[in-house]
């Protein structure tokens, strides 16, 4: 034996491949599994004899239509001033910060004949 190098490439090639061969079996393994798994768990909950709710079961629309979004600015409510410590027991609501409407309840705008951008090269204000 003169050349072993071709041999030693062959059996690098061989372990090579029984590597491939070896990661698709484990694949399919994993794949069979995970459907058996699916497969278990609909017979389960099939046979559990929870049903769908019917159409009347369903939740409904309130009478007065959907619920619409409020957009309003709040102010938290003042703490109680007081000599000694107070304890969230000793609180309003029991140490649940309350808020209340705030007094400016439209969204400030831009001025008239201002560009509203800071340095956007505009004529700026008055």
């Amino acid at each position: 034996m003169t050349n072993t190098s071709w041999m030693q490439s062959a059996d690098l090639a061989a372990s090579r491949g029984a590597l491939g061969i070896g990661l698709v079996v484990a694949a399919v393994v994993v794949v069979a599994l995970l459907i058996g798994a699916f497969a278990l768990g609909s017979r389960r909950v099939a046979r559990s004899g929870i049903r769908r709710p019917r159409p009347e079961e369903q939740p409904r629309v309130p009478e007065g239509g959907p619920v619409r979004e409020v957009r309003e600015h709040r102010e938290p409510d003042e703490v109680p001033r007081s000599d000694t410590r107070l304890t969230p027991h000793e609180l309003n609501d029991h140490g649940n910060s309350g808020t209340r409407t705030g007094a400016p309840q439209q969204r400030p705008r831009w001025d008239e004949g201002s560009s509203g951008g800071f340095g956007s090269g505009g004529p700026g204000g008055r």
